[in-house]
């Protein structure tokens, strides 16, 4: 039953995006067209999936204090440790897409180095930290938090494609829409809150 909660906390009740804020400005960028949203949250589920369980092997078994011996701690270097783990999984992605999806490399452009810096990789990974996740914990809680990132791309994209053809006051086409469309998607989601 730990394990449900959990995975509904990531999708839900404390997604990434829409409760934490953390990864919007590709969250933003991406959700103009449907494919491309779809494309980036492939390569979302796929870093924060791998990286999350990885930096946790990082922490307890290298950096955590007294993991290597009892006088050393390394705990000062996570963010960088971190910050390098996702850096080297997202170069491997990019390699990999640009070989077999010329398209996909194309349409996602500067988004997909810029999942390096997506906060909320790196956010994942420092809550099962601070959570004192196991590593099944961790592996769940990532893949959770990243669906819940990708649905709630998928979803503000979907819904940025219907309106255009609607009548949206001037001033807030575009970004202004993006913005209240997130913030309505926001409340939807916290009201999964407490719900598991």
């Amino acid at each position: 039953m730990h394990y449900i909660e959990l995975i509904f906390q990531g999708i839900f009740g404390e997604n990434v995006v829409l409760a934490l804020f953390l990864g919007l400005c590709p969250f933003l960028a991406q959700s103009k067209r449907v494919d491309s949203a779809i494309g980036l949250s492939g390569a979302v589920i796929t870093v924060m999936s791998i990286a999350t369980p990885f930096n946790w092997l990082v922490w307890n078994f290298l950096l955590k204090p007294q993991a290597i011996s009892p006088e050393m701690d390394l705990s000062f270097m996570r963010f960088i440790v971190f910050i390098a783990t996702i850096a080297a999984l997202v170069h491997i992605l990019e390699k990999l897409i640009k070989r077999f999806s010329p398209p996909l490399y194309q349409q996602l452009g500067i988004y997909l180095p810029l999942i390096t810096v997506n906060c909320a990789v790196l956010g994942t990974s420092l809550f099962t930290v601070e959570r004192e996740h196991s590593f099944i914990e961790s592996a769940i809680f990532a893949t959770s938090s990243a669906i819940g990132w990708a649905v709630a791309c998928i979803i503000l994209a979907t819904v940025r494609h219907k309106i255009r053809a609607s009548n949206v006051p001037e001033n807030l086409r575009g970004a202004g829409i993006a913005f209240i469309l997130t913030g309505l998607m926001a409340m939807a989601f916290s009201a999964f809150n407490g719900l598991v």
